[in-house]
């Protein structure tokens, strides 16, 4: 039995910016599993994923990097585009390639304490395929991909298509501010912890960029700082590390505060250069006890 297995597709991404185009691996699972491998081993991990022959390179890579990966076959492999303009801001997101959703036969033979649960579109993971894991373990959600619909190649925003149902699952969820209101229709964070709460999530952990998070669990709140980093190159994945962190800490039986502190700091390493984290425990917890 492992103590973390995380599910969820690994991306081909195409980054297009005025200056250049760039080609790169992604994706929630991605971003997870390699922050994961920086981590003392003290917490065993899995990842389950689904691609493409395309992408076998990257899945080679990642057993090259010590990850126990274990890959299911796919007629494609997500290709998510993102087009900037000028403003950073200003971008346009297109899925030219999706992969096959996670089926419940293929979850049969998972033994894990924790499944952490990385969608990137609304139907990478049923009702009933959570509903089955959730009787083999704790299930922990990253919200994002059950937020996105694709109709062509384009991706709309969405309300989550059973939630009720999933989240009667969900021991351990991830928003930040704008999944919160889609999920719950509510803007502050607090009262949006205690609808979800309320809906059967256990944690609730709530993320709010340079205002740190808060995280809510037996009707209590925990207030989480952002530690400022020393520059701020590239957010992607920051979300995905903090969900990293706070389940390896969770599972060595530390409490949620000195949880959420060490995701946090995590974060702010991550933000300081561009892909997944891959700095040092030391590293962490010097960034905690700074602040």
């Amino acid at each position: 039995m492992k103590d973390i297995c995380c599910i969820g597709h690994i991306t081909r991404d195409r980054i297009i910016t005025p200056l250049q185009t760039v080609y790169m691996s992604g994706g929630t699972s991605f971003y997870f599993a390699y922050a994961f491998s920086h981590l003392p081993k003290e917490v065993s991990f899995q990842l389950v994923t689904k691609v493409g022959s395309d992408s076998m390179q990257t899945i080679s890579d990642m057993q090259r990097a010590g990850i126990d990966v274990m890959v299911y076959p796919s007629r494609e492999t997500v290709f998510f585009e993102n087009k900037y303009g000028a403003n950073q801001n200003d971008r346009t997101q297109r899925v030219l390639a999706k992969a096959d959703p996670f089926t419940a036969e293929e979850m049969q033979n998972l033994d894990a304490k924790i499944f952490h649960l990385g969608t990137l579109l609304a139907d990478d993971i049923s009702a009933d395929v959570v509903r089955l894991l959730s009787q083999k373990g704790r299930i922990s959600i990253d919200a994002q991909g059950y937020l996105r619909e694709v109709r062509g190649e384009n991706v709309f925003a969405t309300d989550w298509h059973d939630k009720l149902s999933i989240l009667s699952f969900c021991d351990i969820l991830k928003v930040n501010e704008q999944e919160m209101l889609a999920i719950t229709g509510l803007s502050d964070p607090r009262q949006a912890a205690r609808q979800l709460a309320e809906w059967g999530v256990k944690e609730v952990l709530v993320t709010l960029g340079s205002e740190g998070s808060i995280i809510l669990s037996e009707g209590q709140f925990y207030d989480i700082p952002a530690y400022e980093p020393r520059r701020i190159a590239d957010a992607t994945g920051c979300g995905d590390t903090y969900s990293a962190g706070y389940l390896y800490c969770r599972s060595l039986g530390e409490g949620f505060e000195e949880a959420g502190k060490f995701a946090a700091a995590m974060c702010t390493l991550k933000l300081e250069h561009s892909g997944p984290f891959d700095r040092t425990v030391d590293e962490v917890k010097k960034i905690v006890m700074s602040k």
